[in-house]
């Protein structure tokens, strides 16, 4: 049986720490779904197209990932996808414990889809989406927390 993974967020933007997770994630999975949700409740700076195709570049050269984009329970999602693995990556304890609780409510409404759990390298602990975004969205240079081959400037920006 094929392992098929999800590795569901919102990817605003998509970060060297979601990329090493995605990477380091290959030696454990057969598929890699990059699935961007898409959350009507949260605010995004990229749009929703921008982020999904910045990704899809970013991995064009891996057959064994593929990205798309979601709404709903993100277990209603795997199950559409035949993925019978959740992939989160934790930076903090705190992180540890929102993504438990998640797992745990995903394992009630979904028993047959795992929760897998990768730490981050230790150099990308501090890096998260919404610092990222808020150096990107005060005119700062945040390359250095981003994939080299994620062109930033290519991204269209929601309008305010």
């Amino acid at each position: 049986m094929k392992k098929i993974a999800v590795f569901p967020g919102s990817f605003d933007p998509f970060t060297i720490g979601h990329e090493a997770i995605v990477v380091r994630a290959l030696a454990i999975f057969d598929e890699i779904i990059i699935a961007v949700g898409a959350n009507a409740l949260k605010k995004s700076y990229f749009t929703l197209e921008s982020r999904e195709e910045a990704i899809r570049n970013l991995f064009s050269f891996q057959s064994r990932i593929s990205v798309d984009h979601y709404e709903g329970l993100t277990v209603d999602y795997c199950r559409r996808k035949n993925a019978s693995f959740l992939l989160r990556g934790l930076r903090t304890a705190a992180d540890f414990e929102f993504e438990r609780a998640i797992a745990q409510v995903n394992r009630v409404l979904a028993p047959e889809i795992e929760s897998v759990f990768l730490l981050t390298v230790p150099e990308h602990s501090h890096i998260n989406s919404t610092i990222v975004r808020d150096i990107i969205r005060s005119g700062g240079d945040a390359s250095m927390l981003l994939p080299k081959e994620l062109d930033i400037r290519s991204m269209k920006a929601e309008k305010e």
